[in-house]
């Protein structure tokens, strides 16, 4: 994903692998760099331009909402997506957006299918050709509407489109060319699948009807679990209790949820529970279960209910967690999203869990940080820091970026480049 003009970004990408981790400082750009993958989800769900940002009766305002979303002083930002369907084919979406008068609107969009030749092995070899699957034409400031080309082999057939939605969420539905049709589900399907997740185990103590989908507090954890097929259901407790069982706070037997009330249209969750094998086995509802366990399982059921596919978002993932238990969190977070397919994107500033990430996971941490002369945010990946073996000779992740050394030899690299 590239960022251009987007809240305290002047230009940046930021890289998603299976699992990402993004470190940095308060106030680096941790927090934006997030923003723009739910915006992204916003549009792409059907939200408007405006109300994606500000939010409305349903939806939570971005932080800053319309006024800080472009870059000071300037009105105009722009998003870039590339999505990968299979070994030979991505998908570039830019979108690009003028806030102006508490309001946001479209300026241009267009979606290009690229396509890869393959080598013997599998691996990619050489681009083999890209089509624009659409594009804008551009228009005025004041106008209300925008021409989008669609592909047809030549110029592009227009199509007058409003400048509140984009391009995007107004062709889902419509009867399209094939390459134009693959290319509008794969990218929506794509954007839609990125779940930002902010569980706050205050509300997950309660009952919870049942759900199909979970929310982004994951107050309906015990709604969710229970309303899964008996044998998906029985999979996923499983699961949970194997993990649980291994998290410091008690001796954890087994987690479950089930329907409560008359009707059995709401649920609750439990964890049985031995304290080392003595007295009684005793069960226990989310009211009696620790901040720390609650946001594990959150966590845990979000990565066991989310389609192959699609990627999970978490900040400040250690939030609650005892950092002795720093190993189990990453070994859950590859294993479970390895097996289902599911990315993980997470922020942290743990020392514990950055240093249980060891040396392989170096080209999978980025660091957001802010360039010290303009004071942009700037998202670095460790592996490309110039002095990288030199300051992991001080010790590993988590102890350089407590101690500040990883933003130091930043701003020395930044200092070096100007001169």
């Amino acid at each position: 994903m590239q960022l251009k003009d987007w809240k305290s970004f002047e230009l940046a990408k930021l890289h998603i692998d299976p699992v990402t981790v993004l470190i940095g400082t308060n106030a680096s750009g941790k927090s934006n760099a997030l923003d723009a993958l739910s915006f992204l989800n916003r549009i792409a769900n059907g939200a408007m331009l405006t109300a994606a940002l500000q939010g409305d009766s349903g939806m939570l305002a971005l932080r800053g909402g319309v006024e800080w979303a472009a870059r000071k002083p300037g009105n105009v930002f722009s998003l870039n997506a590339t999505i990968r369907t299979e070994d030979t084919t991505d998908y570039e979406y830019n979108v690009e957006c003028m806030v102006s008068d508490n309001r946001c609107d479209l300026v241009a969009e267009h979606l290009t299918r690229i396509k890869y030749r393959l080598d013997k092995q599998g691996a990619r070899k050489s681009e083999a050709g890209r089509i624009k699957l659409y594009r804008t034409d551009v228009c005025t400031n004041d106008s209300p509407t925008i021409v989008a080309r669609l592909y047809n082999e030549k110029q592009g057939t227009p199509r007058q489109l409003g400048r509140g939605h984009t391009v995007l969420f107004q062709l889902v539905g419509q009867k399209l060319r094939q390459e134009i049709q693959d290319g509008v589900a794969a990218l929506s399907n794509a954007l839609r699948g990125i779940f930002i997740l902010d569980p706050i185990p205050s509300h997950m103590r309660g009952y919870a009807l049942l759900s199909e989908k979970l929310e982004p507090d994951a107050s309906n954890i015990a709604g969710v679990i229970a309303a899964l097929p008996d044998d998906k259901k029985e999979e996923i407790e499983r699961t949970l209790t194997r993990y649980a069982s291994r998290l410091p706070e008690r001796d954890i037997r087994r987690v479950y949820a089930e329907t409560v009330g008359k009707f059995n249209t709401d649920a609750m969750l439990y964890c049985e529970e031995h304290w080392r094998d003595a007295g009684e086995q005793q069960t226990i509802d989310a009211r009696g279960m620790s901040d720390g366990t609650l946001r594990f399982l959150a966590i845990l059921t979000a990565l066991l209910t989310r389609p192959s596919g699609s990627l999970l978002v978490v900040e400040e993932i250690d939030n609650g967690l005892h950092p002795s238990r720093a190993t189990l969190m990453l070994e859950m977070l590859m294993d479970v999203g390895s097996r289902r397919g599911v990315d993980v994107l997470v922020t942290t500033h743990n020392p514990a869990l950055l240093d249980a990430m060891g040396m392989e996971m170096v080209p999978f941490i980025a660091v957001a940080h802010r360039d010290p002369t303009s004071g942009f945010s700037v998202l670095t990946l460790l592996e490309d820091i110039n002095n990288l073996p030199k300051l992991l000779a001080h010790g590993p992740v988590g102890r350089i970026s407590s101690q500040g050394m990883i933003e130091k030899t930043l701003e020395q690299q930044a200092t070096e480049v100007r001169s």
